[in-house]
C-alpha cells in the first residue's frame, strides 16, 4: 500500500480494528469493528440505546469510569454524512478532523461555538485536516483536480497547496503545525521515495531518512523538535539533523510537547503487543492499558496529560482513555463500543471519535 493512503492514527489492534499508519484518513469501515450492542458494564452502565447521548453529554450513566467519569462527551455532528472524526484541537477549542459530505465525498472541517464548516479542497473530492495552530491555521492533505494528494494550509477561507519535495505522483501530506506557522509531514521525492518534510514561508525542507527510503514527521513543537518514523526506527529532528529517538525496539512517535516529553506507540518487551508510551529524556514508561493487552498514546498537553486508546478487558471493545499521574481513565463512548482521543490541548480538552447508539461514528469532544 502506499503510505500516502494511510492514517497517521496507527492502531495495532489486530483483532479490533484496521487502521494503518500514516496521513491519509480511512473509511468507518476500516476504522472500527461494528459488533453487536451487548451491554454489561458495571451496574448496566452502557449509555447504549435511545438515551445514549442524552446520558453521555449530562454525566449520567455515562460509560466513562474513574477520576473522569463526569467528562462530558460532546457530539459534533457530521457535514451531513455517517461519519466524522475530531483529528486535532488548539487551545481555543477548535477542533479540526473529517467528515462524509451529504453526497459522500470525504472533506476536511473545523468546528468552533456548535458549529461545523467544511474546508473545501484544492479541486479533487477529498480533504482531511490533521492540524491547528493557536492562529487557527490548519494542515492536512487533500486531493487537486488530477486526484494527485497535497499537503495544505487552511487560513481565514483560503486553502493553499504546500507542493512536494518533487514527486507529483506520490504527492504530500501535512501532519502538524506550530504557532510559528512550521508544518510539518511527508511527501514524495523526485525518485519515488517519501520523505519527512518542514514546511516555512513557502520552502518545503527534506529532513532526510536515517535509512531506507520512507520517512514521516508526525509532530513539531514550539521549539521546532519534529519526530516521526520511518524503516524501522523512530527519530527526532532538531537543529537540523536527525537522530534515532529509542533504538532497539519498534516504536512509533505521533506527539511531542513543549517540554520535549514524546508519546507513542512501543514494544516495550520484544514479542507483545504495542503499549502506549511516554518518553522523558532516557525514560521510557509504560502507559498501560484499560484491561487488554494493547494500547496507544496518540497526543500529549503541555501539563503531560496523554490521550489515546486502548483495547478494554472485555472483547472487541476499544475505548479512548486519559493518562496522568500514573492512572488511566476510560473516557466512554457515544453509546456502543467503540472510541478513540486523538489530540488534547493545554486546558484538558480532548477531541477524536466515536461510534453512536446507531452505530455510525462521529466526531466527540471530551470537556469537563
Amino acid at each position: 500500500m502506499n503510505p500516502l493512503t494511510r492514517s497517521k492514527n496507527t492502531i495495532i489492534l489486530p483483532v479490533l480494528i484496521a487502521l494503518t499508519l500514516i496521513c491519509f484518513g480511512l473509511s468507518p469501515t476500516t476504522r472500527a469493528v461494528d459488533p453487536p450492542l451487548d451491554g454489561g458494564y458495571p451496574h448496566g452502565n452502557t449509555a447504549e440505546g435511545e438515551d445514549a447521548l442524552f446520558s453521555l453529554t449530562t454525566g449520567f450513566g455515562n460509560t466513562a469510569t474513574g477520576f473522569d467519569a463526569l467528562f462530558s462527551i460532546i457530539d459534533l455532528g457530521t457535514l451531513g454524512g455517517t461519519y466524522s472524526a475530531g483529528q486535532a484541537i488548539n487551545n481555543r477549542g477548535q477542533v479540526v478532523g473529517e467528515s462524509y459530505t451529504t453526497s459522500g465525498e470525504l472533506h476536511a472541517f473545523l468546528w468552533q461555538d456548535g458549529t461545523m464548516i467544511d474546508l473545501g479542497t484544492l479541486g479533487g473530492t477529498y480533504s482531511s485536516a490533521r492540524g491547528i495552530n493557536e492562529r487557527g491555521q490548519v494542515v492536512g492533505s487533500n486531493t487537486i483536480g488530477s486526484g494527485e494528494s497535497r499537503a495544505f494550509l487552511w487560513q481565514n477561507g483560503v486553502l493553499t497547496d504546500l507542493g512536494t519535495l518533487g514527486g507529483p505522483s506520490i504527492g504530500s501530506t501535512a501532519n502538524a503545525i506550530n504557532n510559528q506557522g512550521q508544518v510539518v509531514g511527508a511527501s514524495g521525492t523526485s525518485t519515488g521515495e517519501l520523505h519527512a518534510f518542514l514546511w516555512q514561508d513557502g520552502i518545503m525542507t527534506d529532513l532526510g531518512v536515517l535509512s531506507g527510503t520512507f520517512s514521516s514527521a508526525q509532530s513539531i513543537n514550539e521549539h521546532g523538535q519534529i519526530v516521526g518514523f520511518g524503516e524501522g526506527y523512530s527519530f527526532i529532528w532538531q537543529h537540523g539533523t536527525m537522530t534515532n529517538l529509542i533504538s532497539g525496539r519498534f516504536a512509533i512517535p505521533y506527539d511531542i510537547n513543549d517540554r520535549g516529553q514524546v508519546v507513542g506507540e512501543a514494544e516495550i518487551d520484544p514479542g507483545t503487543a504495542d503499549r502506549a508510551f511516554l518518553l522523558q529524556g532516557d525514560t521510557l514508561t509504560d502507559l498501560g492499558t484499560l484491561g487488554g493487552e494493547s494500547s496507544i498514546a496518540q497526543s500529549i498537553n503541555n501539563r503531560g496529560q496523554v490521550v489515546g486508546v486502548s483495547e478494554t478487558a472485555r472483547k472487541k471493545v476499544v475505548h479512548a482513555f486519559l493518562w496522568q499521574g500514573g492512572t488511566m481513565a476510560d473516557l466512554g463512548t457515544l453509546g456502543r463500543n467503540f472510541s478513540n482521543a486523538e489530540a488534547i490541548n493545554d486546558r484538558g480538552q480532548i477531541a477524536g471519535f466515536s461510534e453512536t447508539a446507531s452505530g455510525d461514528f462521529h466526531a466527540v469532544l471530551w470537556t469537563k
